[in-house]
């Protein structure tokens, strides 16, 4: 399929977001952007699902696991190998953590295995204070997979059309969410229950969905005002995201904003690849390349946390708070900085090793996985 660079830049903009959300803004900026923002990234990718597929599963599963699995086994694991490290250098202490509390500690020998078998088996188990979004790789992977075998069935057990088809997965995915929000209950194999993982399959069919109706939807100035509208009603109202917790009231919201946010970021994109330049250029590379920023958005944030503790004059062990320092933070725009060098630094580093370091080392190529998020 040709790279869509139009859906490249829409993925550009979700990783962007990301960042900007863990470095902490204003709370209705954060409001914002945590009701559509993870949601974007699930539509991108289904909208690059072919039906081809569901004759031919296994080479999607593979394609998946290379894509998401062992990227997500490497890095966690490299992690995870310098996680004490990091206690060693300053980065990390027993003091400070996250907003909520809560504290790492040194991991000991047993820790250390019993975490490496979480990473192994379940997707689980990584350095929450390090690789903190990397519950999205199982994300992707556990959604896209069961939306195949889901679609797979509907489409072989009964006479209905391929939109239609893809309409009763998503059904499907809405009503077991309804379920696990309204009596509590929680897929036991899946960490945290997997409320994110079925949101996943919800979003990722709303993607295949859009592929086909997408000439018909088009980019309509009203449509995107309606939806930009909705994205600020559920924004001063605080509705939810694609969190852990979640409330029974999401099924009729997350939906709106997701698929709002989604339209207003299409419908942005295609005017940024229809301008060209150097913004057009820049959102293409980073959405080509979001993998990277998944993996070191945070421990670049580090780098402002030194700043602000020296802006500040803050004890120095406050650099290990989680995911930034939380010091003043609604009120001054080191958020802004944080956002700046948790995208610039992990794409910096990786265009400087494309250009030079890569072409020399041959060999050491295979440590960057092609990503097919």
């Amino acid at each position: 399929m040709p790279k869509n660079t139009i859906i490249s830049i829409c993925k550009g903009i979700a990783i962007i977001l990301m960042v900007l959300g863990h470095a902490e803004p204003p709370t209705l900026i954060s409001n914002f952007i945590y009701i559509f923002h993870m949601p974007l990234f699930f539509i991108t990718a289904g909208y690059f699902f072919s039906r081809k597929y569901l004759d031919d599963p296994w080479s999607f599963c593979v394609k998946r696991a290379k894509g998401l699995y062992l990227p997500f086994l490497k890095w966690s694991i490299f992690f995870l190998v310098l996680h004490n490290l990091w206690f060693e250098i300053g980065l990390l202490n027993e003091q400070y953590g996250n907003w909520t509390g809560g504290v790492t500690h040194p991991y000991s020998a047993n820790d250390f295995f019993h975490r490496l078998l979480l990473i192994v088996t379940s997707m689980s188990g990584y350095d929450e204070f390090m690789a903190g979004a990397f519950w999205f790789f199982r994300g992707l992977l556990v959604a896209s997979i069961m939306f195949l075998i889901l679609y797979k069935v509907i489409d072989s057990k009964t006479r209905l059309s391929p939109v239609l088809g893809v309409v009763a997965v998503c059904l499907v995915a809405l009503g077991f969410n309804a379920i696990r929000l309204g009596i509590g209950f929680k897929i036991p194999t899946i960490p945290n229950g997997g409320l994110r993982e079925v949101w996943g399959i919800f979003f990722f069919g709303i993607g295949v969905l859009y592929r086909y109706y997408e000439e018909q939807i088009g980019n309509r100035w009203w449509l995107t005002l309606l939806c930009v509208g909705i994205m600020c009603v559920g924004a001063f109202n605080h509705w939810c995201g694609m969190n852990n917790q979640g409330q029974l009231r999401d099924i009729a919201t997350l939906p709106l904003t997701g698929i709002a946010g989604f339209l207003v970021t299409k419908h942005l994109s295609t005017l940024i690849d229809m301008a060209g330049g150097i913004v057009a250029k820049l959102l293409t590379f980073i959405g080509n390349n979001t993998l990277y920023v998944f993996i070191f958005h945070i421990i670049s944030f580090k780098t402002v946390s030194w700043l602000k503790i020296l802006w500040y004059g803050l004890d120095p062990g406050e650099i290990g708070c989680h995911m930034v320092i939380h010091y003043n933070n609604h009120e001054d725009l080191f958020w802004v900085l944080y956002t700046v060098a948790g995208t610039a630094i992990p794409l910096t580093i990786l265009w400087l090793w494309r250009r030079h370091a890569a072409p020399k080392v041959p060999k050491l190529k295979n440590l960057f996985i092609k990503e097919v998020v």
